[in-house]
């Protein structure tokens, strides 16, 4: 029992040290610190700060999909669900630490494990939603398309409606952001 605590209390620490100081600056000195360890019990678990970076990210993936799935409601229409499940995995990721001192890293200092972590999470939610834009094809919901196409326009468009046009703009409440995304993708511009 003592065993899988202490490879917890490493798990979090190390979530706490990438969240707090970011990929490059995190050691595990640093870890060993924070957990209240000894380096050596790090070792017990994890090879090098790589693996235990993946393990974290494979927690916050799977936590991810966790949050989708429970946002989906099959007897909803599709922009419904699209909707509830985009604006979930938002929240969760503009209340994550870790998210937001990688996106600041990989900006900042261009550190490939930071783009490398913030693309395995982005390609999660594109598979998610790709998987679910075939789903509306089938129910016959919306136009047949390549549903790999449509799922990166979907989810840039919704970054720059939450997050990049809040620089140039006042940003946008929840219903303001699902009408344009509404009008944009299940209507169209043209008259």
């Amino acid at each position: 029992m003592a065993v899988v605590d202490r490879r917890q209390q490493v798990l979090q620490a190390a979530t706490k040290s990438f969240s707090l100081f970011g990929y490059k600056a995190t050691t595990m000195d640093q870890v060993a610190k924070i957990a209240n360890v000894g380096k050596g019990t790090i070792y017990t678990f994890f090879t090098n700060k790589e693996q235990l970076f993946d393990e974290i990210l494979r927690d916050v993936v799977i936590e991810m999909k966790i949050i989708a799935e429970r946002e989906i409601r099959r007897d909803k229409p599709f922009f419904d669900n699209l909707h509830r499940v985009l604006d979930a995995l938002l929240e969760f990721r503009s209340e994550h630490e870790l998210f937001i001192k990688l996106s600041q890293e990989n900006r900042e200092f261009g550190t490939p494990q930071a783009g490398e972590g913030l693309n395995k999470i982005e390609n999660v939610v594109l598979e998610y939603l790709e998987r679910e834009v075939e789903h509306a094809i089938r129910q016959g919901e919306i136009k047949p398309c390549d549903p790999k196409i449509v799922s990166v326009v979907m989810f840039k468009l919704y970054i720059v409606l939450t997050t990049d046009l809040n620089k140039l703009h006042t940003p946008l409440d929840k219903e303001q952001i699902k009408s344009y995304f509404h009008l944009f993708l299940a209507e169209g511009l043209a008259k």
